[in-house]
């Protein structure tokens, strides 16, 4: 968490409570948390572009509680990115509830990762292996309900789908029972990687589920978000990879508008982003609308400035 600033990233927007949004009977539209991408200055852009609530990316709370660096270099916010919730991977409910405790005046909640499939997340203890161990997962919420005061600070879930349908119902089942505000559905299993998402399987989670259930899964414009949250009963959709391709998504447009690469450069240029992220979030965004011979050029830039001179010459301001 950046010492310059924290005295106004107390969050001044508390109405935009996102258990409230999630009643409101109009599709929430989510930006994931995204490891490397999911940062401060992205989050800014999105919301510029009617995305609702934004994540924070995984953040490994043992590290987080004990390291003053981990803290500067994982958790950055400000007065507008609102409404917030920070993801940590965690298999300690102590260290879980220390880290909630730490970010609970400058979010509206936390995040716990039962989903991330990755080898070295597992071995850890963390992510998708959770589901499979919910007295843990129940453990660690309570101990989160208990230590952070605030009664509005959610604590949610992000899952993902066991083989057999009847485990992940009952695993969501026994985490709703202990307080989780609302659960987030990867439509995967932790073996899955590119196969179509399992829709059906999230509809049939929502359906036995009396809290909100987010729907997440190959989301890559605004008309698949509103057809799969019909589809599935769900109280909104979550997105990462359509909205790296397009931050605009959100707001209807089917590719990155040149507006949104500009607010991108004005956003990264002001907080400062670092420049293989400012770079590769453009690399992102500007994938459908450049030809193969022009992302080899853009592709190659090493500087702030090169890519800012190429945009300018290329795009125009």
């Amino acid at each position: 968490m950046k010492s310059d600033s924290i005295q106004t990233t107390i969050c001044q927007e508390r109405k935009k409570d996102p258990i409230e949004m999630f009643h409101s009977g109009q599709l929430v539209k989510i930006c994931a948390p995204m490891v490397r991408y999911s940062k401060l200055a992205f989050r800014t852009l999105v919301r510029r572009y009617s995305c609702d609530l934004c994540y924070t990316p995984m953040i490994v709370a043992a590290d987080f509680v004990r390291s003053v660096k981990a803290r500067d270099s994982e958790f950055t916010t400000n007065q507008g990115d609102c409404p917030l919730i920070v993801q940590f991977a965690a298999n300690d409910a102590r260290l879980l509830s220390d880290a909630a405790r730490i970010v609970c005046p400058y979010a509206n909640g936390i995040d716990i990762n039962c989903g991330c499939p990755q080898r070295w997340a597992m071995a850890e203890g963390y992510g998708a292996c959770l589901i499979n161990k919910p007295e843990l997962v129940q453990d660690m919420v309570k101990q989160v309900r208990n230590q952070v005061e605030n009664p509005r600070f959610s604590v949610s879930i992000k899952i993902r789908i066991h083989d057999d349908l009847t485990r992940t119902v009952d695993f969501c089942r026994k985490a709703e029972a202990t307080g989780v505000n609302w659960i987030t559905v990867h439509g995967r299993t932790v073996e899955e990687r590119h196969q179509p998402p399992h829709y059906d399987a999230i509809k049939i989670i929502k359906e036995n589920m009396s809290i909100p259930v987010i729907a997440n899964g190959d989301i890559r414009s605004l008309k698949e978000a509103e057809n799969v949250w019909q589809t599935t009963g769900t109280d909104g959709v979550m997105v990462a990879r359509g909205l790296l391709a397009n931050p605009a998504m959100f707001a209807g447009f089917e590719e990155t508008p040149l507006k949104c690469i500009w607010d991108w450069v004005d956003i990264a240029l002001e907080l400062g982003t670092p420049f293989m992220c400012f770079h590769q979030h453009l690399m992102y965004m500007m994938e459908k609308i450049t030809s193969r011979q022009e992302k080899r050029i853009f592709n190659a830039l090493s500087s702030t400035s090169a890519v800012l001179d190429y945009l300018t010459d290329h795009y125009g301001i």
